[in-house]
């Protein structure tokens, strides 16, 4: 542009008074201004310094570019209408004086790279753009204009403040990336720490995993059982360490603190929170307990317990718990398998002595279960009111029978559970054990007479079903009846001929029985509850819960009726024996 020199190269012209022409701007100190030779101004240099020391004071590139900004109308008739900063390679636009005039420019100033050149500012003279090239590479672009021409003084100032703010830029730039650097290299070492920390972490979890799942292999190479894993756990976490069956009942403790009577499970709460354990994921802690399920396959055989009351139990311990926990799955379930062929195995040979089979195979057989048939047996039959006859209660109940010393064989019909047992059951012991086991006395059960040798067992059978029946029919049905404690009741059994028992009772009671079912009465009941309660009034009156005079009323009308009399010693006797046929053979009213 006319009359407005860069900073870098100026066109030389002859000195009038023979002085040499001026070189590069900031070259010299004294400028040649027609013929003369005049020092620069000493205001300008005292700006220029000043603004030299507030450029290098401030660290903000965009402060930096503000500052020259404001500095350029100091050092001659300039005006500064845009300045850019090259920020990722790109000229953005920064502080700037004149805001409709900058932006005619921007996309010239956007295409240079590195040079000074003219620029058109609409409204402006002598524009130019100059470039902020320092140590550091192009730090962005002046652009200036001037209201008259300057002088080479003027040329030199504004050059200098150029290649002022270019240091500074690069000073700032420098300072900003050594403290990106820091940042960065703090960064860095706080995210090595962070991995070394992760690593002797990780490192000491899997140093560990790997002890517990030693510890554990050995126990189940060595053939340890429940036992042998608790007590692995108990001696790598220190907890005492327990296991509760299905049930909630205590199987084993391992540790101090071990309650004394160990307290019964409450069965409705002990499963919903078997259910609530099973929703979650891991072991679950409840109270003072931290609590894992052993479960293979999904089926649920006990729980595995860590008694911690102060929640002291870490990651670790978590970890230890449940590699025993499927230690102990494992070995339960292979239990479980045992127990169920062996089981089978049973119930085959008790199925077989009920029907009939050779003594030398029931012997050999027996006797590989640990039973011992040379000895006497005795077949029991048991039947729980509202609990069906299957696996889990036939197991119940051979456990009540181990439980009371009675050694058996165990198997299950329909509505009932089997055993054939050696030697003589012990009263009502296992009726009362069977009630606390089931929570319910709502049961029945017959036991046969002694039995010498295995092929007596098919007819014991019947007797202990007989003696079952005898009691489901009397007025207590819930007990244990005896076969030998039978008494006439042992004669009506189901060898004799049902003809002869109906025409018995047809002779004796036949027009009572018509009667009732003509009428709709109990006449037959209220003869028999007469006959049971020995005669008494009173006792029969309030079994059949009636007044005395009704029941006056209904024997008047069954001696009217039968046309038996109830004071004749023989008429009683028959009476008394129809009508127990009538209730226990012949099924009573139905």
């Amino acid at each position: 542009m006319a009359g407005f020199r860069g900073r870098s190269v100026y066109r030389r012209r002859p000195d009038r008074e023979g002085g040499l022409p001026p070189g590069r701007l900031g070259q010299h100190p004294t400028i040649s201004r027609r013929g003369s030779r005049r020092p620069l101004s000493a205001l300008a240099c005292h700006k220029l310094l000043a603004a030299s020391q507030a450029l290098f004071d401030t660290r903000d590139e965009s402060d930096i570019l503000r500052l020259a900004m404001d500095y350029v109308s100091a050092v001659g008739p300039y005006r500064a209408e845009a300045g850019y900063l090259r920020v990722h390679g790109h000229m953005v636009p920064g502080p700037q004086v004149g805001q409709g005039n900058a932006s005619a420019v921007d996309r010239t100033v956007r295409e240079l790279t590195g040079r000074d050149v003219p620029v058109t500012v609409p409204g402006r003279s002598r524009g130019r753009a100059l470039a902020l090239q320092g140590p550091g590479g192009l730090h962005g672009y002046l652009v200036v204009t001037s209201r008259s021409r300057p002088t080479d003084a003027q040329h030199f100032l504004l050059a200098t403040l150029v290649r002022l703010t270019a240091a500074a830029l690069s000073v700032a730039v420098a300072h900003h990336r050594r403290r990106e650097d820091a940042l960065e290299l703090h960064r860095l070492r706080r995210e090595r720490a962070g991995f070394q920390q992760r690593l002797i972490t990780l490192v000491v979890e899997l140093g560990y995993q790997r002890a517990v799942h030693e510890t554990f292999a050995e126990v189940a190479a060595s053939g340890g059982g429940e036992e042998a894993v608790t007590s692995a756990l108990h001696g790598l976490i220190g907890f005492p360490v327990l296991v509760e069956d299905r049930f909630g009942r205590l199987r084993s403790w391992t540790g101090p603190g071990r309650p004394d009577p160990y307290p019964d499970p409450d069965p409705a709460r002990h499963e919903e929170m078997l259910q609530g354990i099973a929703r979650r994921d891991g072991p679950v802690r409840i109270n003072d307990r931290l609590l894992s399920l052993i479960r293979p396959r999904g089926e649920i055989l006990g729980v595995l317990a860590l008694v911690d009351p102060e929640g002291d139990a870490d990651e670790y311990t978590v970890c230890a718990l449940k590699h025993a926990a499927t230690s102990l799955a494992v070995e339960l379930s292979h239990l479980r398998h045992l127990a169920e062929a062996e089981l089978r195995l049973r119930r085959e040979l008790v199925d077989d002595l009920l029907g009939g089979t050779d003594e030398a195979s029931a012997y050999a057989r027996s006797e590989a279960f640990g039973h011992d048939l040379h000895r006497i047996q005795y077949v029991v039959v048991v039947q729980w009111r509202n609990r069906a006859a299957d696996d889990a209660f036939a197991r119940t109940v051979g456990r009540a029978a181990s439980a009371v010393g009675m050694p058996s064989l165990v198997t299950r019909r329909s509505d009932h559970v089997v055993l054939v047992a050696e030697g003589s059951p012990h009263d009502h012991a296992l009726y009362e054990t069977l009630a606390q086991e089931t929570g319910t006395p709502d049961g029945t059960i017959g036991v046969s007479a002694r039995c010498d040798t295995p092929d007596g067992i098919p007819g014991h059978y019947q007797e202990a079903l007989r003696a079952l029946e005898v009691r489901r029919r009397s007025r207590r049905r819930y007990g244990t009846t005896f076969f030998d404690d039978l008494g006439l009741y042992r004669i009506l059994g189901p060898g004799n001929e049902y003809q002869e028992l109906e025409a018995f009772v047809r002779e004796w009671l036949g027009p009572l029985v018509d009667y009732d079912g003509r009428h709709r009465t109990a006449l037959v009941e209220t003869l028999s509850r007469y006959f049971d309660c020995g005669g008494n009034y009173a006792e029969t009156a309030e079994s059949l819960a009636i007044h005395r005079s009704t029941l006056r009323y209904r024997l008047q009308r069954i001696r009217e009726i039968s046309g038996h009399d109830l004071t004749s010693v023989e008429d009683r006797l028959n009476l008394q024996v129809a009508t127990r046929v009538w209730k226990i053979m012949l099924g009573g009213p139905g």
